[in-house]
């Protein structure tokens, strides 16, 4: 039997989707995918570009990202709520300038939110779905309406965000036309391409990074190669190497993962027991 759980089990807690979904390695390449597809928005990746140094802290960037989704999936609810409203305050000073029209707009607007969450929630399920990761429709559309959570804390109102994959599916068919591969989008492509490193890791950028970018890239829709001018291959072949991928990702301990900083997850776990250890297996519960 497992635990009674005695602690704060946070915003989500041990029962959701998004807690054991959120502690599998192909979150990694999931959040990589979440960025090419952000970088397709004009008004939004350029609130990205004009208010960080994105080519020399990009690191920095992915890393403060992780951080935050590790902190609202499996801290505390008031460090979750804390990690939210230090989010709605940074956004709530920064704007961005069109340069065809010199209008300055604020990033916080409501539909530039709502492109980056819905862009990270779509890359989320279809990295793992395509990986092996046990995701039925139920399960997906559980995991769509938790993260209405998420929408919560960067300032979005939780009813004006998709609840289920055909919401999610109606979005993008609406949002499509604003879409466009522009300057800002080829320097996040050429980014995520060649990231700055020392020189003596460049070897390992192209043997290992490299190829996680381009599995990325290659598990965005057909209209997204489209936009950026890059092919990819068959779905099918991307199935196939996001499957093998995820296989090879998940011989690696949990245990061994979850060391690595900031330990969310083990975190959570001495918090609320043995029996809140995330897996896939608990998903159909």
């Amino acid at each position: 039997m497992e635990a009674i759980r005695t602690g704060d089990p946070g915003l989500f807690g041990p029962d959701s989707v998004t807690w054991q979904t959120h502690g599998d390695p192909m979150m990694w390449v999931a959040g990589i995918r979440a960025l090419y597809l952000q970088a397709l928005h004009p008004r939004a990746v350029r609130g990205v570009i004009q208010n960080s140094d994105f080519r020399h802290d990009a690191w920095g960037r992915l890393m403060r990202t992780a951080d935050f989704v590790g902190t609202i999936t499996y801290g505390t609810t008031e460090a979750a709520e804390k990690a939210g409203a230090r989010i709605r305050r940074i956004h709530s000073r920064l704007s961005a300038t069109d340069p065809d029209t010199g209008e300055r707009y604020p990033v916080d607007e409501p539909e530039l939110l709502l492109w980056v969450h819905c862009a990270e929630i779509d890359s989320y399920l279809h990295v793992q779905r395509h990986s092996g990761f046990p995701l039925t429709d139920a399960a997906a559309d559980r995991y769509i309406a938790e993260q209405r959570v998420s929408a919560r804390l960067v300032g979005l109102d939780p009813g004006e965000v998709p609840c289920d994959q055909v919401e999610l599916a109606a979005y993008f068919e609406k949002v499509r036309p604003e879409l466009a591969a522009r300057t800002e989008a080829r320097e996040v492509d050429d980014f995520l391409l060649r990231p700055p490193v020392p020189r003596s890791l460049v070897p390992a950028r192209a043997l290992l990074w490299r190829r996680v970018a381009n599995l990325a890239y290659a598990s965005l829709p057909p209209y997204a190669h489209e936009l950026y001018g890059r092919p990819a291959p068959s779905p099918a072949v991307v199935a196939r190497r996001l499957c093998l991928t995820g296989t090879l990702l998940r011989c690696v301990p949990a245990g061994l993962r979850w060391q690595l900083p900031p330990k969310h997850i083990i975190r959570a776990m001495r918090r609320l027991g043995p029996g809140s250890r995330p897996a896939p297996y608990k998903v159909g519960r």
